[in-house]
């Protein structure tokens, strides 16, 4: 319990009837009085406010927190008797690692008896795991405002946090909304693409010459037009480096955790449309592997996979994961290599396995640009460090840049993002692929 601002004020006027007893004797009697009355006020206004068995304060959150994205927590009070609605104050026990913003930490209202009020912060886990929500701290002010009561509601739970499904979510609702270009994805047509047959039907002036039926042209004397629809149930297959670099940090997020978001995203992208979705972790050796199949049950499998993935201190082996895929994947497939160039010591063995994965695969080298070491590219030279810092940035951005233009030349498609445009970046470079029939 504490004493308001108000209370001590009402408190503080006997101090006064006691500096001008100084004076007059009577101003004894009367600062006795006023505390008797100031007592008999802080008792009465404790007897009217609601204690703590009078409340009920419940937590509510996603069974699985999002990596990397804003996660919405509810906190719900009820009120069950009072005299009128009192101002409170509420704190909740989050994870220590979860970032939360400063004016969201303490959150502050009015309940009103008998009616439930909702109070609702955001958090944002910067890694995978499980964590441990803590109690609820709720500091109520009196009826009469003189006192500030104070509860502890136990509500000690665990929460586990997974890859980002916010964004999957919000890609499922804005896809049912037609409105995909919200989520910044670019609208790519599919109209006659493809290589199954799906139709003939009579020749417009923008179709093709190549799609013209000549044997149906000349049965039926007009010009007739073959329709294809796009391939279904074509093979995606990612490679997630989950080594030395990939563990590094971009932001408070590390760069392993935005491509398994980006993976995710992919997988749930790619079995809507019917493809078969696979994935692989490695580092200097294979750590799991799940065959590619479609089918929400696939995502769910994926999901929990990804979920357990563990960055290693180590250097990945890629011809060991190159071979692995070759003796596990033998069909066709879109090949997408998450993997670092940025000081790699291994970067020539990752180029080279690209070269070889080229004849029986699609291959697509995603990497994340480290902002890192651009800014330092970038800085102005003010001593001896700065130019040395500077220097050594330079060379690693333009060394990384020559293997991605050396990739490019030899026909291996690459996709170099900010790590936080990474996810939707991919699933443009998915749908201009299979628009485009490369698979």
């Amino acid at each position: 319990m504490q004493i308001t601002q108000r209370g001590l004020l009402i408190l503080s006027i006997t101090a006064l009837f006691l500096l001008a007893a100084t004076f007059a004797g009577f101003f004894l009697w009367l600062a006795g009085g006023w505390l008797v009355l100031a007592c008999a006020l802080l008792l009465a206004d404790w007897q009217l406010t609601p204690p703590p068995a009078a409340w009920e304060v419940t937590r509510s959150h996603d069974d699985r927190l999002s990596l990397a994205a804003w996660n919405r927590v509810a906190v719900t009070v009820r009120l069950g008797f009072g005299l009128r609605p009192l101002a409170l104050r509420l704190r909740d026990e989050t994870p220590p690692t979860f970032a939360i913003s400063d004016e969201q930490r303490i959150l502050t209202g009015t309940a009103t008896p008998r009616e439930e009020t909702t109070f609702v912060y955001y958090l944002r886990p910067p890694r995978r795991g499980d964590y441990t929500f803590g109690d609820l701290h709720l500091r109520w002010d009196s009826v009469l405002g003189l006192l500030r009561r104070q509860a502890t509601f136990p509500a000690a739970g665990p929460v586990k946090v997974y890859p980002n499904l916010v964004d999957v979510k919000k890609y499922d609702l804005l896809l049912r909304k037609n409105r995909l270009w919200e989520l910044g994805l670019r609208n790519t047509r599919l109209l006659g693409a493809g290589s199954e047959f799906e139709r003939m039907r009579e020749y417009q002036p923008d179709d093709e010459y190549r799609k013209i039926n000549w044997k149906a042209t000349a049965r039926r004397g007009k010009p007739i037009t073959m329709e294809y629809e796009t391939e279904r149930s074509q093979n995606l297959v990612a490679l997630l480096d989950v080594g030395r670099l990939m563990r590094s940090p971009v932001g408070d997020v590390a760069k392993m955790d935005y491509a398994i978001n980006a993976v995710l995203l992919l997988a749930y992208v790619a079995t809507q449309k019917s493809d078969r979705v696979g994935v692989m972790t490695f580092a200097d050796d294979v750590q799991s592997w799940l065959t590619p199949r479609t089918g929400k049950g696939q995502f769910q499998r994926m999901l929990e996979l990804l979920y357990a993935v563990q960055g290693q201190p180590v250097e990945p082996d890629y011809s060991r994961a190159f071979g692995y895929l070759a003796s596990r994947q033998s069909r066709r497939s879109l090949v997408l290599v998450f993997s670092d160039l940025t000081g790699s010591v291994a970067a020539d063995s990752l180029i080279a396995g690209m070269l070889r994965l080229r004849r029986s695969h699609l291959p697509l080298l995603v990497t994340m640009r480290d902002p890192t070491v651009e800014q330092m590219a970038r800085q102005p030279i003010a001593d001896g460090a700065t130019l040395y810092q500077r220097t050594v940035a330079e060379t690693l951005l333009r060394e990384r840049e020559l293997r991605l233009e050396q990739l490019r030349r030899y026909g291996v498609l690459t996709l170099d993002v900010p790590a936080d445009e990474l996810s939707v970046a991919l699933i443009d470079r998915y749908l201009e692929i299979k628009a485009r029939m490369l698979i």
